[in-house]
């Protein structure tokens, strides 16, 4: 009997605001785990805290702080301001931390930082639109942890068309993997997605 393919473990949630716009509000945020919590007991369920929903470090750092309802781990990016002030508040609260590495500069910085021990895993998502580039700029991503001794568990995602090459590599290297309208609108074929759902049967396709 063939067995079915495996689907998420993990949805990561940018959470918004009744004006549409992305929030680090506690009661937005609040309300979408708890409804998410509800449909999909069991799984783990991560936020965004990047900058691009509230760019004022402080602001953001009180906004998380005011947070009443608590995600399994978030994604804190590593080359943002105030990133190691968020990390401690994140790791007092007992959130697990997703280091976000966008660039080498970014895993340097966090190695300079000595940001690894607080964390749960690493995110490498090199931004490259080519496919070859963004592949090049995960390895040297990963170089720069694998030379400072950090052995995070890894998850590897991209942009566009060149997450699915990203998503190759990483499987190949016995990492995992993260897909999702945010970043990969389209299927490996080139072809539009049409919901979250047909990027993720793609994804778990890759791993089997």
């Amino acid at each position: 009997m063939r067995r079915s393919p495996p689907g998420a473990r993990s949805l990561r949630l940018h959470p918004y605001d009744t004006r549409g716009r992305e929030t680090l509000d506690a009661e937005p945020c609040a309300a979408t785990l708890q409804a998410v919590r509800a449909a999909c007991p069991g799984v783990q369920v991560s936020l965004s805290t990047s900058s691009a929903i509230e760019a004022d470090s402080e602001r953001r750092l009180a906004l998380i702080a005011d947070w009443t309802e608590l995600p399994d781990l978030v994604t804190a990016n590593q080359g943002e301001a105030g990133i190691a002030e968020l990390c401690r508040l994140l790791r007092h609260r007992g959130v697990g931390i997703e280091a976000g590495l966008l660039s080498v500069q970014d895993a340097r910085a966090f190695v300079a930082a000595d940001l690894a021990a607080p964390c749960v895993r690493a995110m490498i998502q090199p931004l490259d639109p080519d496919p070859n580039a963004a592949t090049d700029h995960a390895d040297a991503i990963e170089r720069v942890l694998h030379d400072a001794g950090v052995q995070l568990p890894q998850i590897h995602h991209g942009d566009g068309i060149a997450s699915w090459a990203v998503n190759r590599r990483a499987i190949g290297r016995g990492h995992g993997i993260r897909t999702g309208l945010e970043d990969t609108p389209v299927l490996p074929d080139g072809r539009l997605a049409t919901a979250n759902g047909e990027l993720v049967e793609a994804a778990a396709a890759l791993l089997v």
